[in-house]
């Protein structure tokens, strides 16, 4: 079954901030609407299960750091830097069909 290509987006940004270096949560979704511009954005409701989500699979480990106040600091594991590049090739393909398609579209 294909992941919806919201989702897969979202679970792409993540790992693409983790690809830099870890960072927490927080850090994860600044990051993200920084280097977009703000054209892409995290929920607390939306980030979290994506983070605790690629953890359970072995994409990303966290591990909690701090006294008082912990935080969780996830980093990209090596099964995360493959389906982050696997991932990144089947979007531009799908994004490549679907300009082509606009473009026909436009052209006629």
């Amino acid at each position: 079954m294909r992941t919806t290509l919201s989702k897969r987006i979202n679970e792409l940004l993540v790992l693409a901030v983790l690809e830099r270096g870890p960072a927490h949560g927080y850090q994860i979704a600044l990051a993200v609407e920084e280097w977009t511009d703000g054209l892409f954005s995290f929920q607390h409701g939306t980030l979290y299960p994506i983070l605790h989500r690629l953890e359970g699979e072995g994409h990303v480990r966290g591990e909690w750091y701090g006294e008082g106040r912990r935080r969780k600091t996830y980093r990209i594991t090596e099964s995360g830097r493959v389906i982050f590049k696997a991932g990144t090739a089947e979007l531009e393909e799908q994004f490549r069909a679907l300009f082509a398609l606009f473009g026909r579209t436009h052209a006629a």
